[in-house]
């Protein structure tokens, strides 16, 4: 008889499966050995089996769902670790920790962004927790890479005016610390994830409508101090604006923006948007557009405008 307090691989599932972190943590960390062990096999030692590994648990984390026989769940996690180590092989592409949302959406039928995956899923907060355990830039190009739809590489580094090969290390460290912190926080209580997002999308409806009208309600301005910054590719000159006048400037060209998809942490929001310009209208605004935010104590510090897809 199994001892209470070691429960079976296979209760182990079950409990993971009906949404409860800790139990998907305990049988991660069980099965760490031989998952590693396949990875060597593969890839000998180095960064690219604890990779490899690293891929496999955050792949496990979105697919617990999927495995048909709980008991069998040792065998389904070194089978992952399998087919990231031969896709590492293959070099098709780097294979960052949260990817296979998107062919997961596919399959299922979910709506388009991985993040309302995830907002569905049962474990959202446990796995926000450890976004939110990030240092600030790595957090900005794992929420860019796999909660926006700004994804390719190219279009991160111009997000965030950095070199593709710097978007690339940021996202393989910040993959590796999730892993890390997702083990360690499994038995952890976890804050409602849903509750920023939804207040953030709150927020930009109120403020995108007052910008659109040349009026914003006292409780946003307070989230705009004068000290808040415009940086990037609205701000040509390098000096410090405000991002008030580039408002004002699209309001009278006629520019719409339409709201499509937020998410957001602590201090970091994203809030995408369509672009609507008048017929006409000369130097058009590109059609999609995303403003990233970066706050402190809820308040804007600085505001990036970026335009993914249009000409630099």
């Amino acid at each position: 008889m199994v001892p209470l307090d070691h429960p079976t691989d296979e209760e182990l599932t079950l409990r993971a499966q009906a949404g409860e972190s800790g139990a998907l943590g305990l049988l991660l960390t069980r099965h760490q050995a031989p998952m590693r062990a396949v990875a060597l096999s593969l890839l000998g030692y180095g960064p690219d089996a604890e990779d490899a590994v690293q891929d496999a648990a955050l792949t496990a984390l979105r697919r617990i769902g999927d495995v048909r026989d709980p008991a069998a769940v040792g065998p389904w996690l070194r089978a992952i670790v399998r087919n990231a180590s031969r896709m590492r092989l293959r070099a098709v592409r780097e294979v960052p920790g949260l990817d296979g949302l998107e062919q997961l959406r596919v399959r299922e039928g979910e709506p388009s962004h991985p993040e309302r995956f995830i907002e569905q899923h049962a474990m959202r907060d446990w796995i926000w927790d450890a976004v939110e355990e990030l240092p600030q830039q790595q957090r900005l190009v794992l929420m860019l890479r796999h909660f926006s739809g700004i994804t390719s590489y190219q279009e991160i580094a111009e997000a965030c005016e950095v070199p593709v090969g710097t978007v690339r290390s940021r996202l393989n460290q910040a993959r590796a610390k999730m892993a890390k912190v997702l083990l360690s926080t499994a038995t952890e209580g976890h804050d409602d994830a849903s509750v920023l997002t939804e207040d953030s999308r709150q927020e930009a409806e109120v403020t995108l409508d007052g910008a659109m009208r040349g009026q914003l309600p006292g409780e946003i301005l307070e989230l705009w101090p004068a000290e808040t910054e415009l940086v990037g590719i609205l701000n040509k000159k390098g000096e410090r604006l405000h991002p008030f006048p580039a408002m004002r400037s699209t309001r009278e060209k006629g520019v719409t923006q339409l709201l499509r998809h937020v998410v957001a942490s602590r201090d970091i929001a994203i809030w995408e948007m369509e672009a609507v310009t008048p017929a006409g209208v000369p130097n058009p605004c590109p059609p999609t557009l995303a403003w990233l935010m970066f706050r402190r104590d809820g308040r804007v510090q600085k505001l990036r405008v970026v335009f993914p897809g249009a000409p630099a």
